[in-house]
């Protein structure tokens, strides 16, 4: 079966009153990649799509190109949408469920993969158009139908995934998918934002072996 449906839209109570929050500061992870961060209510995101091939101590995170191959894995790995290396600086990397909860840590020191409690305090306070607030705003990305203001400076791109049938690519220009680290039995939880919908959704991934991007948040 190719992609994902969506299932549930997350509930987005409270209405900002925190808006136009810039980029105030800097984090480099283990690669000397180096992340705007912002402000969002109580909490700290990095405005950029994690992109490091290291976990924290410094061990390498496999790349992994061929298709078969991802969809087998079991353990932590990476891949760049289609193998293409100019989808990084934009997009990042996409990464599996097993390198999410690897013990020795994607995120740089003081920072985390964030619970879906998480992803939902960020759009229970953002209110009922949280994902037009966190998008880029503008055509160059989401293109020219949709209503993005990026108002909290969160700057979502729609990054595609690795969700697909057998490891394929799907969904670059139209969805951003990003991990939360919460595995509740049943189901392994993501967080989507799409360019027609102004909400944020939340979905289970299509496999744990699936390719989503990750957006870390401060300790």
């Amino acid at each position: 079966m190719l992609g994902m449906t969506l299932l549930i839209s997350v509930s987005c109570k409270k209405k900002n009153d925190d808006t136009n929050n810039p980029p105030v500061t800097t984090v480099t992870d283990q690669d000397g990649n180096v992340y705007h961060t912002v402000t969002i209510g109580t909490q700290v995101w990095m405005v950029e799509n994690l992109k490091t091939t290291k976990y924290r101590n410094g061990d390498g995170i496999q790349n992994v190109t061929d298709s078969i191959a991802w969809w087998n894995l079991t353990s932590g790995a990476y891949c760049i949408y289609r193998n293409d290396v100019n989808n990084l600086a934009t997009y990042g990397r996409l990464y599996n469920w097993y390198a999410v909860i690897d013990s020795r840590k994607l995120t740089p020191a003081g920072w985390h993969i964030p619970t879906d409690a998480e992803w939902t305090t960020l759009t229970d306070y953002l209110g009922s158009t949280c994902g037009d607030k966190l998008k880029e705003k503008g055509p160059n990305h989401w293109g020219g139908d949709n209503t993005a203001t990026n108002e909290t400076g969160f700057t979502a791109l729609p990054g595609g995934n690795r969700a697909g049938w057998q490891g394929e690519f799907l969904y670059i220009g139209q969805y951003g998918s990003w991990w939360s680290s919460t595995d509740d039995g049943s189901h392994t939880w993501i967080r989507e934002i799409v360019g027609w919908d102004d909400g944020v959704l939340k979905n289970p991934a299509n496999a744990k072996s699936s390719g989503y991007s990750v957006r870390c948040v401060k300790d």
